[in-house]
């Protein structure tokens, strides 16, 4: 588990971002994003009988929509152990490789960070 209060506070900022989404629309997953200038972008997890989205690739797709070029940072609020191969590999796609998912608990608490690629 990692200390939060050790963040960074941009870090803190999407986590809280992205827990915030959660509670207030009662979605399974929150999620945020931080693109190159610093812009965050969040999300909550989208379950319409057309359209089934993680709150992390929401996110990403928001991000792309509003003309980002890259990310610094991404962060989802799950009860899920990780963030999945599908969400990585979209924050990947938009960021790179090595760009920071953080993963926290319903209570902001980051459980792990993992890289995107």
């Amino acid at each position: 588990m990692t200390d939060s209060s050790a963040l960074d506070p941009e870090d803190r900022k999407i986590v809280t971002l992205a827990r915030s989404a959660r509670a207030r629309n009662g979605v399974p997953e929150g999620a945020a994003v931080r693109d190159e200038t610093g812009r965050t972008y969040v999300a909550g997890t989208v379950d319409l009988p057309s359209l089934k989205l993680s709150a992390l690739r929401t996110a990403v797709a928001m991000a792309v929509a509003s003309g980002a070029k890259s990310l610094e940072a991404a962060a989802v609020v799950t009860d899920a152990d990780s963030a999945s191969a599908e969400d990585r590999a979209a924050v990947a796609d938009l960021g790179g490789a090595a760009t920071p998912v953080l993963v926290a608990g319903a209570d902001g608490t980051v459980r792990s960070t993992v890289t995107a690629g």
